[in-house]
């Protein structure tokens, strides 16, 4: 794969919208890089790099381009205040779109970089699980740690280079449901994207449901999710759980508008609440609700302010829960380089994420289980029916 450097532009999200046209166009072909390493209190050549290998395909390019601005911004206030000592850590944007080939050349590409001593912040789900499979097959072959990938799957056995950091989807879709039960809502309907949302998360959600005495009525999939909107009737729960992307769930609203009735739905953290507002899907008959596996973006936490003046300076972007994501992975990930006693190389980056020690991020607490997962934290902010983002 073929690297160019790019020089980082402000870009705000309305642009993006427009050039990508959010639903339809890759925002790269293949994969190329892109590098934001030049610091002002930092000097001299890098003392390493460090990847993110982001999907910008259409279903994943919301979450994986918010992402990027995040850890982006993330390694450019690393950099400015100093960076590893004294030096810089180069940041390394590898662009995907989506197919397998694709993925394979840019991990190829960050495994022939000598310099590059750990993956972080990869997104999207799919980017994340092909990583842990493409490093699980080279097994002992100089693994690179994978830090704080956005890894939604929950039913995957991680290996021991893999750390994930934010929670799954199943922690997410218990957060949801209790909270809805304890709202005192006692039926749901359950709107499934794809085929492979409903696999993938099925018998989780019933397994939470049962325990909560709460009823669950799946809402039976058309051809399109705009058809199936289109079905929802008087019998149908007016609380909907809807498992799917911001592109799909654009779609299930959109056909929500031709519907009568008041009704609010549910999503998971893979939803960007900003891109939905600005598609303009929403109809005055729907609110929207999304977990998100950050705190607030309005939160007061060290890394919350720390996230907001580094977007205010770099780029002409709003704050966003997966730009925060981005930013707290980058942030991680230069905790544990600054915790080195000597200079990083991949080898001593690895051991040192592997020791899993308990850590602050800005208040962001990184403290993992037996199941070498440390993502539990789910919180919620909802889409309003006039266009607000609120949370």
């Amino acid at each position: 794969m073929k690297q160019k450097t790019l020089t980082l532009l402000p870009i705000n999200r309305r642009q993006w919208l427009c050039s990508a046209s959010a639903l339809g166009l890759l925002v790269s072909q293949g994969g190329h890089a892109q590098t934001s390493g030049s610091a002002k209190a930092a000097s001299g050549s890098a003392i390493a790099s460090v990847a993110q290998i982001v999907d910008m395909s259409p279903e994943q390019q919301d979450v994986s381009r918010d992402l990027l601005v995040g850890t982006r911004a993330a390694w450019q206030d690393f950099n400015a205040k100093g960076g590893l000592r004294g030096r810089p850590v180069q940041h390394v944007a590898l662009e995907t779109d989506g197919s397998q080939a694709a993925l394979v050349a840019a991990w190829k590409t960050v495994r022939a970089d000598a310099n590059c001593v750990a993956l972080a912040g990869c997104a999207g789900n799919s980017v994340a699980l092909g990583l842990l499979d493409l490093q699980r097959k080279a097994g002992s072959d100089n693994p690179l740690a994978h830090v704080a990938p956005w890894l939604q799957s929950a039913d995957v056995v991680l290996d021991d280079a893999t750390f994930p950091v934010f929670a799954d989807r199943h922690a997410q879709i218990e957060h949801a449901v209790t909270a809805l039960s304890v709202a005192g809502v006692r039926e749901v309907g359950v709107v499934y994207a794809s085929r492979a949302a409903q696999t993938g998360n099925r018998a989780e959600l019933e397994r939470i449901s049962q325990g909560l005495k709460l009823q669950l009525q799946t809402i039976p999939t058309a051809n399109t999710v705009e058809q199936t909107a289109q079905t929802l009737g008087p019998k149908t729960p007016s609380m909907l759980l809807f498992i799917g992307g911001t592109p799909e769930l654009a779609q299930f609203l959109q056909g929500m508008k031709k519907q009568g009735g008041q009704r609010f739905v549910v999503a998971l953290a893979d939803v960007n609440l900003q891109t939905l507002a600005q598609l303009g899907s929403m109809g005055r008959n729907a609110s929207v609700v999304v977990t998100q596996a950050v705190p607030m973006v309005t939160a007061g936490l060290p890394v919350v302010r720390a996230y907001r003046d580094a977007l205010a300076r770099y780029y002409d972007e709003p704050p966003t829960p997966l730009g925060l994501a981005g930013f707290i992975a980058g942030h991680y990930t230069a905790q544990v380089l600054a915790s080195l006693d000597t200079a990083p190389t991949r080898q001593n980056v690895l051991a040192a994420f592997q020791r899993r020690n308990t850590m602050d991020v800005g208040g962001f607490q990184v403290q993992y289980d037996k199941n070498k997962r440390s993502g539990y934290f789910v919180t919620q902010s909802m889409l309003a029916s006039d266009g607000r983002v609120v949370g």
